[in-house]
């Protein structure tokens, strides 16, 4: 399938591992991607791999939680690679406590990254979709948003502001033909679930516990995850909004 020839898709988080898979999918369907990262070295990478299958990629730094970085980073892939068609909003971050371990600092960070991050990337790419009167914005939340996940309360409480946030974006911006849905990945093994893992003491054992009740048996992978992306991104939802997708395994039934 080719469906994002002429496209482009903006894909922030894109040097990491769910990020970097979405990126080259979008790459191998035909669009033009901004793979944003705050890390540029990992940012050049995905770009680089993308560009060595005979795709077109453009790597940024940028660091979502400020805004001037976020308007330059949206200004030089228009610039470089056309109007955005597509917002992938991904990046994020996690500390592994339980709540009552966890201070301020660590609630603002959680916040900056996870909600303000993505409010500033609709911010500065809606007014164009709304101009053209056509979008697609994919938000990558979690399953701790949908049931919550010990030593994630703050982490959750965002992804769950993200969910709610989406949901009237793509109420307020139906009329305008943009498209708002929600991916929410349950354990994948990315660098921040290892982090989670590390964080519960005895990773081993969390992983046999979290492969025990995933009816799929086994704990996701980033490979995973782009179809769904792709498939909210893409025409073939062009009748598809406000919507909350769990790609988990099973792991967590709802509807």
């Amino acid at each position: 399938m080719q469906r994002f020839v002429g496209q482009t898709i903006i894909v922030t988080g894109g040097g990491g591992g769910i990020g970097g898979a979405a990126c080259r999918r979008f790459a191998q369907e035909g669009g033009r991607v901004g793979v944003l990262d705050l890390n540029r070295a990992t940012a050049e990478a995905t770009a680089a791999a993308i560009e060595k299958e005979g795709g077109r990629a453009l790597a940024l730094a940028c660091d979502i939680t400020d805004r001037a970085s976020v308007d330059a980073a949206v200004s030089a892939t228009e610039k470089a690679l056309g109007p955005i068609d597509v917002l992938v909003n991904n990046a994020g971050w996690d500390v592994f406590k339980l709540f009552a371990k966890t201070a301020p600092t660590d609630w603002e960070k959680l916040i900056a990254i996870n909600l303000v991050g993505a409010l500033n990337m609709h911010h500065a790419v809606l007014p164009g979709m709304i101009e053209r009167r056509r979008g697609r914005i994919v938000n990558i939340a979690s399953d701790a948003a949908r049931v919550g996940s010990s030593g994630e309360a703050v982490y959750a409480a965002c992804k769950g502001g993200l969910v709610a946030f989406s949901k009237t974006i793509a109420r307020e911006h139906a009329r305008h033909g943009i498209t708002v849905n929600v991916v929410c990945p349950g354990p994948t093994d990315t660098a921040l679930f290892e982090g989670y893992k590390q964080g519960a003491g005895n990773p081993e054992k969390l992983v046999e516990a979290f492969t025990r009740s995933i009816p799929l048996g086994r704990i996701g992978q980033p490979a995973d995850l782009p179809g769904a992306i792709a498939f909210f991104a893409s025409d073939d939802a062009a009748y598809v909004t406000g919507q909350v997708l769990s790609v988990s395994g099973g792991l967590t039934m709802n509807g």
